[in-house]
């Protein structure tokens, strides 16, 4: 019986983060970590690419919005508008890596670490709000959590940043608002909306189907 149970909980955190997502009373608050994610994405892309970082505001509606000075266009800006959408998927796959690699603390302190770079540039209260609830629940199961906790915990939060990556590119891609990063990007890249939604499902699911063999094949 112990032996059943200990292959089906291998599971569990699939079920909890399907749950988080597809239950919109669950995924109108869940939706906030996976925009602390996206935002960090443009953020991270936008320094690397030699913008400057001025400011990032997470919404009660879950939106957010990064800010950088820069070129206006060019390789850097179509980078750093694409990175929201890359980051979280790009982020669960790097989380399922580190666990298979047996460094699950290096991933939840490295994920505080993240949360805590972003407080300086944080320009809202709601959105240093999400920092520090989403921070604290991290760090309170990296500190006081027993390993099996921790396990679970982690990989909850990876398929939620993969499932819930998802579901924003497929909502985005419903959306014709005209200021959408999906819109900035046809802007600028002349590339039509579906050829970037097509780029980054197959992201999404090729990091999901990567992500899953690293956690039950590798």
């Amino acid at each position: 019986m112990n032996s059943y149970w200990a292959q089906w909980s291998a599971y569990l955190p699939i079920a909890i983060a399907a749950a988080l997502v597809l239950l919109s009373p669950l995924w109108s608050l869940t939706r906030h970590a996976v925009t602390l994610v996206h935002e960090a994405g443009h953020a991270i892309a936008a320094v690397a690419t030699g913008r400057r970082l001025t400011g990032i505001r997470l919404h009660s509606d879950t939106s957010g919005l990064t800010l950088s000075r820069g070129k206006p266009r060019g390789p850097g800006m179509v980078l750093t508008a694409a990175a929201g959408f890359l980051a979280p998927s790009l982020l669960g796959l790097a989380g399922a890596l580190l666990i298979a690699a047996g460094q699950l603390p290096v991933l939840l302190w490295g994920a505080v670490a993240l949360i805590v770079a972003m407080v300086p540039f944080i320009r809202n209260i709601f959105g240093l709000l999400v920092l520090v609830v989403c921070g604290s629940a991290i760090g309170v199961v990296a500190y006081y959590g027993s390993p099996t906790l921790q396990l679970h915990f982690a990989y909850s939060a990876i398929w939620l940043l993969l499932f819930g990556n998802l579901h924003t590119i497929v909502e985005a891609a419903r959306t014709r608002s005209g200021r959408s990063d999906l819109d900035q990007l046809r802007s600028l890249s002349h590339l039509p909306r579906f050829v970037w939604v097509v780029l980054l499902v197959a992201v999404a699911v090729g990091t999901g189907v990567l992500a899953w063999r690293a956690q039950y094949l590798g």
